[in-house]
């Protein structure tokens, strides 16, 4: 046994990492992840659901039974069994959702404003002649007699590829149908006469991507949602992906090419959904941060791994969905609000949008968090925002028993009369701890006088075990868990929420003092993302994450980016609204603020 090599192996997007030896197949590794991979055949190969694609690593030879699963390209390309796959090093795999038994909790809603119905584009219904010997007339010039005015001059030569599907149409639908404009005229599309046509918001967020479809004739959402972001198999954060988009043009297009692949999946679904086709889908509009605006767009992102980390582009971009490959119809174009700076983006701005800031009296603090967090400060006529790079321990990564928001994840824990009680989402026996059990667990452990203000562990820890490798003690026994382990609580973890809580705690004070505010001025604070949703927010003042404020000043408004993004996509007003938001920003660089290091090392202690 002293010989048995052992390897690491991290599990995405799932975000779950364990330690195996060499002569374990991949699915039993999965298995004692508490990754639920599907696999109905009990492991033989037969069944083939237990699909995985590794990323980067090397594993055991491929088996004849995944030669028939896959062709020799998937092969290429990573693609296995993982009841037939062993790791010969340390491995990254991709889980796809289809390999799995249970999907992850993904925060897709968001309160829409009620804004006027005014859409970036517009239909005409129209019925033309059919030509005959005596009226040869061409057929695009015959539409546009019949439609008079609605052609501009510098609009006469239609896109192409709006105008390759033109005469097949008009003659397969007898001379009448329904032609869709955007507001400048120009031809997006060809429906039938009186069709309902419809546009996609997106949220694309670092770990989940969330659309939303979106009926323009009335404004209502019809269907919507979530998946997790395909590019978390090439990094868990955005300084990883844009390393690994610097590698070269092919890696960079591969990023672009997972997010494109996965919207066209998203609108096929959503349409399926509806019973209606993606050619129906006549405008989008996309938000995310810097990173994800240009990964999705194809821009060069290496500038924003370097400082001074400037964006490619801050205005607002508008571009033909058909450019980077992207369903719908034939001249549907995209649409994305203005970036802040080079890690402060779109979705930011969707947020403000969304959360109204404008209209909001007083001082109100605005945060969006995630792997990196975004702050926003109003205070009279002055909006300052910055980035806190908060990291990924409130997604379940870096933790020991951490893991994303899927069924059996303990989403909540208390301690109380010397014991530890905890839920799970969906009620399931627990596997492991999403992002707002583990901000329970400090909060209680802090209050109950287990750790102290640093975070060490005290002589009061409850169930202390392994005192030798820092500490750790059972948050649940292995008899009660839904993988029959115990499931351990370390030092360790501890410690990622503490450089996380500090970050934000920090960020948050740099905008305090940059605009002469007192932690008690604030009238408002707005907590919006997936995580900032579910967390409990009387756990994050207790650790000293959020001020000791009253709690009716504290509002969770959910996935505010994507509201943002709805709300642009049925109100040309609003895209305006956005372009005005930069314009009142300032942007606060946190690693030139003079007061931050001190403030961030303050913020490390629970208070």
């Amino acid at each position: 046994m002293d010989n048995v090599k052992t390897f690491n192996i991290d599990f995405q997007p799932i975000g779950k990492r364990v330690v195996v030896t060499e002569d374990m197949q991949l699915l039993t590794a999965a298995q004692a992840a508490g990754v639920a991979l599907s696999a109905v055949c009990g492991g033989v190969g037969t069944c083939q659901d237990c699909k995985i694609r590794i990323i980067s690593g090397e594993v055991s030879e491929i088996q004849p039974v995944e030669r028939e699963a896959f062709t020799v390209s998937e092969l290429s390309a990573g693609w296995r069994l993982a009841c037939q796959a062993f790791p010969r090093s340390h491995l990254t795999v991709d889980v796809p959702p289809e390999s799995m038994r249970t999907s992850q909790r993904l925060q897709i809603e968001g309160a829409v404003r009620d804004v006027p119905l005014t859409p970036a584009v517009y239909a005409r219904d129209f019925k033309a002649v059919p030509p005959d010997q005596t009226d040869l007339r061409a057929d695009w010039e015959r539409l546009k007699d019949v439609l008079g005015g609605s052609f501009p001059a510098k609009q006469d030569i239609p896109p192409l590829l709006v105008l390759s599907q033109f005469s097949a149409r008009m003659r397969e639908w007898d001379w009448s149908g329904r032609i869709i404009l955007g507001n400048d005229h120009q031809p997006v599309g060809f429906l039938k006469e009186h069709q309902a046509y419809y546009g996609l918001a997106v949220d694309i967020g670092t770990t989940k991507v969330a659309a939303f479809l979106v009926n323009l004739t009335n404004g209502e959402v019809l269907a919507k949602k979530g998946v997790m972001n395909p590019q978390i198999a090439y990094g868990e954060d955005v300084v990883n992906r844009i390393a690994y988009a610097n590698q070269g043009s092919n890696q960079r297009q591969m990023l672009q090419r997972c997010l494109v692949d996965v919207l066209n999946k998203l609108s096929e679904e959503l349409c399926d959904l509806v019973g209606i086709s993606t050619e129906q889908i006549v405008d989008f509009v996309v938000v995310g941060n810097t990173a994800m605006h240009h990964l999705f767009t194809g821009l060069a992102v290496r500038q924003l791994g370097q400082a001074p980390y400037v964006a490619a582009v801050q205005q607002g971009v508008r571009f033909p969905a058909r450019e980077i490959g992207l369903s719908g119809a034939p001249g549907a174009r995209v649409y994305l609000p203005p970036n802040i700076a080079g890690y402060v983006g779109a979705d930011h701005v969707a947020m403000l949008l969304a959360a109204d800031l404008k209209s909001d009296s007083g001082v109100t603090l605005a945060l969006d968090i995630g792997t990196n967090t975004e702050v926003s400060l109003s205070k009279n006529d002055m909006l300052m925002c910055c980035s806190c790079a908060s990291g990924p321990a409130f997604e379940g990564a870096h933790i020991h028993a951490g893991m994303r928001a899927v069924p059996g994840a303990i989403e909540c824990a208390q301690f109380n009369d010397g014991e530890w009680h905890v839920s799970t989402i969906n009620d399931e026996p627990p596997v492991g701890i999403c992002g707002s059990g583990i901000l329970d667990v400090v909060a209680e452990l802090f209050e109950s006088g287990q750790i102290d203000e640093t975070g060490r562990f005290t002589g009061d820890l409850v169930g202390q075990v392994d005192r030798d490798r820092g500490g750790a003690f059972v948050l649940v026994p292995g008899e009660e868990s839904g993988t029959g382990k115990d499931i351990l609580v370390k030092r360790a973890d501890v410690r990622e929420i503490q450089l996380a809580k500090a970050a934000i705690r920090a960020g948050m004070e740099a905008l305090l003092r940059a605009t002469s505010t007192d932690v008690n001025e604030i009238d408002h604070f707005i907590i919006a993302g997936a995580f900032g949703t579910y967390l409990h927010i009387d756990s994050a003042i207790r650790i000293g994450m959020f001020p000791a404020l009253p709690r009716q000043k504290f509002s969770q408004i959910g996935n505010a980016a994507g509201a943002g993004a709805q709300q642009m996509l049925i109100s040309q007003p609003s895209r305006l609204e956005a372009e005005a938001i930069i314009k009142h920003m300032t942007y606060l660089e946190l690693t030139t603020d003079p007061g931050f290091n001190e403030s961030y090392i303050d913020s490390m202690l629970f208070n």
